[in-house]
């Protein structure tokens, strides 16, 4: 079976991996770079940017603390060129990966003609056609708008903004704050509403009090005019060059014509990822369903498949997600909030976070319980937190409850206070 995948990304580069392995004969086309937005653009770019900044928290607390004489300083320039050297690095890698399993690897830009694929003037036919073009930053119509930057221009910056206005109140908005304060930048975040509202209200106030420190964050703030220096808002004029986070729009215009779309131009499929065009899937943000990297993949296998002809059904149940701060701050969506006993305590010491015990400074983890002894509610904040809520997520999918986890064997030392919560939970009442 020839199959045809669009798009080089977390989907689709992972379905490609996916059909080869089944033994299909596959193509991937990619317009730009394998990876996608996660590694060129996005989650990579954040991790790289994330670790100098998790190192100048340190710098200053280790100078408050007397043990070393010096706040380190950091070449902006030199940050960029090594986030963009070790990215080209994984590339190369993702690139022998999905060769080595098989697929064939087209770069250029795809147009679908006549039930063909056509780069560059050459046609390729196929059996099934898996769409993973993803989605690009959300441009509001605001006057000047063209002279902000979204995540996309980070990488080209030349320089450290002295101030920056980030518009967005989501978790892109939040790294990119948390980065830039750190590395000396004035930041200010603006939110048309609520400022990360998924979080649990004590996890967001010690978030705002310990990880967000230096930023300012307005919430209800309209835009009104930006310029090359300040943004104009319905609150006053704020110094700084803007930088948009305030959503996606997906790239599904290769497809308008052909696959039903939503209002917002997502390719609708069903739990199988199929389209409404019965040879053609579609995997990832150009779907719209979670924009989320494992989310992503987890789509491109179950298209993949299906297009392979082995019935499979997504499952959005009980998501685990993260916000890379100095400390992790990650979550489980649980869907729906029963009511619950809840139950919160600091973060233990250990790796990540010794020296921060002295000024109380450990992380949070709060879980909630509800009367069938099943969670509804969990959030951590911690330097394990992203690794454990991961393993949280599938125990909680295969139907684990408090009761399991009373005796609960964890790797010491940990930061990790989940377990202490549940082994408190499986023991009480």
């Amino acid at each position: 079976m020839d199959i045809v995948i669009i798009g080089g990304g977390p989907a689709g580069r992972t379905a490609a991996i996916e059909a080869s392995n089944i033994g299909e004969n596959v193509i991937l086309i990619e317009e730009n770079k394998i990876g996608g937005t996660c590694l060129n653009e996005g989650c990579m770019v954040v991790c790289g940017l994330n670790e100098v900044s998790k190192f100048l928290v340190d710098s200053k607390n280790f100078k408050n603390l007397g043990i070393i004489d010096n706040i380190h300083k950091i070449s902006f320039d030199k940050v960029i060129s090594g986030v963009k050297n070790t990215i080209d690095k994984i590339n190369h890698v993702l690139d022998f990966e999905t060769r080595d399993a098989g697929a064939e690897i087209i770069m250029g830009q795809a147009e679908l003609q006549n039930e063909k694929v056509i780069v560059e003037g050459k046609e390729f036919d196929y059996d099934k056609l898996i769409i993973a073009t993803g989605a690009r930053p959300l441009i509001p119509k605001i006057e000047g708008a063209e002279k902000a930057i979204t995540y996309k221009d980070i990488l080209n910056l030349t320089e450290l903004p002295e101030e920056l206005n980030i518009m967005g109140s989501g978790v892109i908005s939040a790294e990119f704050a948390n980065i830039f304060s750190t590395m000396g930048a004035k930041v200010n975040i603006l939110c048309r509403n609520q400022f990360l509202k998924m979080l649990d209200e004590d996890i967001k106030k010690y978030l705002l009090k310990n990880l967000l420190t230096d930023v300012n964050i307005y919430e209800n703030v309209r835009a009104e005019a930006i310029n090359e220096d300040h943004i104009s808002t319905d609150k006053g004029k704020m110094k700084g060059k803007t930088l948009f986070a305030v959503g996606m729009v997906p790239n599904s215009e290769i497809a308008v014509d052909i696959v039903n779309t939503d209002e917002r131009g997502h390719i609708i499929v069903d739990n199988r990822m199929q389209t409404s065009h019965k040879s053609i899937y579609a995997a990832g943000d150009v779907a719209g369903r979670i924009g989320n990297t494992p989310i992503s993949r987890a789509e491109g296998i179950t298209a993949a498949r299906n297009a392979c002809g082995i019935y499979t059904k997504m499952d959005y149940s009980l998501i685990p997600y993260s916000i890379n701060l100095y400390y992790d701050v990650a979550f489980i969506d649980f869907q729906k909030n029963d009511q619950s006993i809840e139950g919160h305590i600091p973060g233990s010491a250990g790796p990540g976070s010794f020296w921060r015990v002295l000024e109380g400074m450990t992380g949070i983890t709060k879980i909630g319980v509800n009367e069938d002894r099943g969670l509804n509610k969990l959030f951590s904040v911690s330097p394990s937190s992203r690794t454990s809520m991961a393993y949280m997520s599938k125990l909680l999918r295969e139907g684990q409850k408090i009761d399991d986890f009373d005796d609960f064997m964890e790797v010491h030392p940990s930061t990790d206070a989940i377990y202490k919560l549940m082994r408190f939970f499986a023991r009480f009442g």
